[in-house]
């Protein structure tokens, strides 16, 4: 494993870490026993970073990194976020009252002191003009209850808008061989302000795997079974917001490029270690094959120019006009 600066918070993250939205739930099907296997596996290949939130299953996955840490003490980092609890899920609700008790509530399940690094959970883009939200994490972390903070985004705009504040540290988005607009803009701007870059939904909710076919079917507690078009939440966060068919057929096009030895998913992950901007990229997992495969990528030599001129141009033609100027 290698590892990159995170920002200015000085902690050296694994750059392929470990995105725990799978091991609580609206993927199908999870055991906690294996969903531990996995974590374990992943600390033993040198994963020192984790991302989870307080609404996956309701505060079951904070709770496995309650387990886990007491298995395996002081040996990684937690970012958990908040904010998706509210309902409605409007900007009013990202007040001092409703942020401390989401704070506690997750300090509760993570059993900790003090949280690593809270992140608001992609909140309403009025959020991000609204100074006296980002006073109050401020408050938070003079009161000891969080170490540092950052943000969870939905938008290209909203990154930049939340890294104006000066204690922002990290900023989490979408960022992976269907979602190349971050590179555009963004990036720069956030070296510029020593930010770090979580590159969430790293393989577009499993889709730049490889490894469905126009047969597939989830589970329908699974999100790619029931927010395909934004149903239950926004949709570019399932196939990161590429319909099904067009995602299929560009993925065997970019099978076509892969180098000797390397799997659709290694590719897609390697292609994101390419940008040194980037942090870390945070796939999920649910079995620790699965966490073997993504950690793999990290080891793999660059890909040359070439391959990553034709990966533009692919997205370029497909995927480009459907995408790009949503988020």
């Amino acid at each position: 494993m290698k590892y990159r600066t995170l920002g200015r918070t000085g902690w050296q993250v694994s750059e392929i870490s470990f995105g725990a939205w799978a091991v609580g739930g609206s993927w199908g099907s999870v055991a906690d026993d294996e969903s531990l296997q996995a974590l374990h596996r992943a600390l033993d290949l040198g994963v020192n970073f984790f991302d989870t939130a307080d609404v996956y299953g309701d505060g079951r996955s904070e709770r496995l990194f309650a387990r886990l840490r007491k298995e395996r003490p002081g040996t990684f980092h937690v970012a958990t976020k908040a904010g998706r609890r509210l309902d409605p899920h409007v900007a009013s609700g990202y007040n001092r009252a409703n942020l401390t008790a989401f704070v506690e509530r997750s300090l509760k399940n993570l059993e900790m002191e003090t949280l690593d690094l809270l992140q608001l959970h992609c909140p309403p883009t009025e959020v991000y003009y609204m100074p006296e939200v980002f006073g109050v994490l401020d408050d938070l972390v003079q009161a000891g209850k969080l170490r540092y903070y950052g943000v969870s985004v939905e938008k290209v705009e909203e990154a930049l808008k939340a890294i104006e504040y000066p204690n922002v540290q990290t900023v989490q988005i979408i960022f992976n061989l269907f979602r190349q607009r971050p590179a555009d803009l963004f990036f720069a701007q956030a070296q510029q302000h020593q930010v770090g870059i979580l590159a969430r939904v790293p393989l577009a909710s499993g889709m730049l795997t490889g490894k469905f076919t126009r047969d597939s079917h989830f589970e329908a507690q699974d999100h790619r079974a029931f927010n395909r078009h934004g149903e239950a939440f926004d949709r570019g966060e399932t196939f990161a917001g590429v319909d099904f068919e067009t995602g299929l057929q560009t993925v065997e096009e970019m099978r076509q490029l892969l180098p000797a030895g390397m799997t659709l998913t290694q590719f897609a992950l390697r292609w994101i270690l390419m940008f040194p901007a980037v942090s870390c990229a945070i796939p999920g997992a649910k079995r620790p094959a699965q966490v073997e495969e993504n950690l793999s990528a990290a080891d793999l030599p660059p890909l040359d120019d070439e391959i990553m001129r034709k990966l533009k141009a692919l997205y370029d033609q497909r995927i480009r006009p459907l995408v790009h100027h949503y988020w």
